[in-house]
This record gives structure tokens, sequence and C-alpha cells, in this order.
């Protein structure tokens, strides 16, 4: 599907707030709310906006350590990719995996409390991971782009 200009400003708006509503939507590209209501409803049936999710800043939960795993598979085949993604799927501190081209076949954003804890799921669930022969890990210090809550309230 072709996405116009108007349908690219839709997304990159949702993107950066997924709950602006469409008359908001609509003022900032020129539409009528209806008209826009229609065309994020038509996006979301083609399949361009697949759904929608609250993002959660990691200290919130009780969550402080955000890792960033990119690891290395034995082999780049089917059976290789199937059983890791499935044993990935059981895994609920790995809350993003994607697979990727290049120097490392996939990408992992894992959360867990502390850096004890993310050492015990290394040993325990990311060290056996099927096929995977390298673990390449850093730690985030901060999310530049999401604003503490008192700034986000002095800029309200």
């Amino acid at each position: 599907m072709r996405l116009d200009s108007v349908d690219q400003a839709l997304l990159r708006l949702l993107r950066l707030d997924g709950r602006r509503s469409a008359a908001s939507l609509a003022a900032e590209v020129g539409l009528s709310p209806s008209a826009c209501h229609r065309r994020i409803k038509l996006l979301e049936e083609r399949g361009v906006i697949v759904g929608y999710t609250a993002v959660v800043d990691a200290g919130a939960e009780g969550d402080e350590v955000i890792a960033i795993v990119q690891l290395t598979l034995e082999r780049q085949t089917e059976p290789y990719f199937s059983r890791l993604e499935a044993a990935i799927r059981r895994l609920p501190e790995v809350r993003e995996c994607l697979l990727m081209s290049g120097e490392f076949d996939y990408f992992l954003k894992i959360v867990v409390p502390n850096a004890a804890a993310y050492e015990a799921f290394h040993l325990k669930a990311l060290s056996r991971l099927p096929g995977v022969v390298k673990l390449q890990t850093s730690l985030a210090i901060r999310d530049p782009r999401r604003a503490p809550a008192s700034e986000r309230r002095a800029a309200s």
C-alpha cells in the first residue's frame, strides 16, 4: 500500500502519541476530524497500523535496568530462527526482539529490576537459548526522548 503525505504525517503523529484525538490530528494534517478518523480506520484495516500500546517508564514498574543484547546464531536458517523465536516468546523480560540484517542476527531489549537480576537472567535464560553462539550486552543509561514527568508538566 502506498502512503500519501497525509497518511505519513498521521503515522508520524500517532507514533509520538497514539492517544491523540482525531480532531487534534486533523487540525495538524489539514483534514476534517471525520476524514481523519476514516483515514486512521483505513490504515488499521489495511494492516499499516497493527495496534496501540502504552509506553511505560521502566522505573515506574520498579524495573531499573534495560539491557540491549545483540545475539548471533550458529546458522541463519528457518529452523534456527523458529526455535530461537519460540524460546524468546516465553521470556517476559524480553520486551522487544528484532530480526536484523548485518553483523548480528537479533536485537533484544531486556528489562529487569537490577544488575544482579540481569546476571541471573543471562545465566539461566540467555546463555541457554537454542543455536546462539554469541551474545553482546550493553546497558542503557536513559532514553533522552522521554522527558521526566516534571518537565512534561511544565511544557503543557
